[in-house]
């Protein structure tokens, strides 16, 4: 795993290098507008670009969207299609804008569960943005974090069964490196939106030291002073990584 730590925003005092947002709600947002839900996931979708806009402005190093889980496949099939399609959507739409911005788009999960069109899509998009340097986004799409932790571990399994790997060698940073995002700093905030207060099965061993921040906003309302809301809560938690509060304090 990278380093832990926090960047400094340009004067507004400490941002997080990861943020982690669960985007909740936004079934619930469509239903109080007497609308279908696909409505809410639809408008959510522009959210997205507003926060990819904020955290590079902010200066975050990466930011990590949960949009469907693997758990997700058991909502009404209608709903998983019209998911599905707009994600389709929103990757042919909004690749070539992230490219223009510098931003680096990944997607991580399980893309054997994905249509052969969507997964050429995805693999397109994160293509002609490999070399970006800004924003490192990052989309879990058919993503647990069981599921993560078990492909790691069956890596490692099947290293040490080809006698390639010594099983007394897989510590915890070495089961670390096998799993998605190994690259980049762990989760410094993670935010869910919607007023629900569970990770969900979303980057479990990537949490680990995270600081959690719930709202009551449906995702399509959490807007930039939202944002910032959850920024200042960040601002003011003291992050010991074990430690006594004095010896950070130091």
């Amino acid at each position: 795993m990278a380093d832990q730590g926090d960047s400094t925003g340009s004067g507004d005092g400490p941002v997080p290098r990861h943020v982690a947002v669960i985007m909740d709600g936004s079934g619930r947002w469509a239903r109080k507008r007497l609308m279908p839900r696909v409505a809410g996931h639809r408008s959510g979708v522009g959210n997205v670009r507003s926060l990819v806009e904020a955290c590079g402005e902010k200066g975050v190093e990466a930011l990590t969207l949960f949009a469907f889980s693997t758990e997700n496949w058991r909502r009404p099939a209608t709903e998983v299609g019209a998911l599905m399609e707009l994600f389709m959507e929103a990757l042919q739409r909004e690749v070539n804008r992230l490219d223009e911005n510098n931003v680096r788009l990944r997607i991580i999960g399980d893309r054997s569960g994905l249509s052969d069109a969507l997964a050429e899509r995805i693999t397109a998009g994160e293509e002609q943005t490999r070399n970006n340097t800004g924003l490192n986004l990052n989309i879990a799409a058919n993503y647990g974090g069981r599921w993560d932790l078990a492909t790691a571990a069956r890596r490692l399994a099947e290293r040490a069964r080809a006698g390639e790997l010594d099983p007394e060698a897989i510590t915890p940073e070495r089961l670390g490196s096998e799993l998605a995002l190994a690259d980049l700093p762990e989760p410094d905030l993670f935010i869910r939106t919607g007023g629900e207060q569970r990770i969900s099965n979303f980057v479990l061993w990537q949490l680990a030291y995270t600081e959690l921040y719930f709202t009551d906003t449906l995702w399509p309302d959490f807007d930039r002073d939202a944002f910032e809301t959850a920024l200042e809560s960040f601002r003011g938690r003291q992050r010991r990584f074990g430690k006594t509060g004095e010896q950070v304090g130091r």
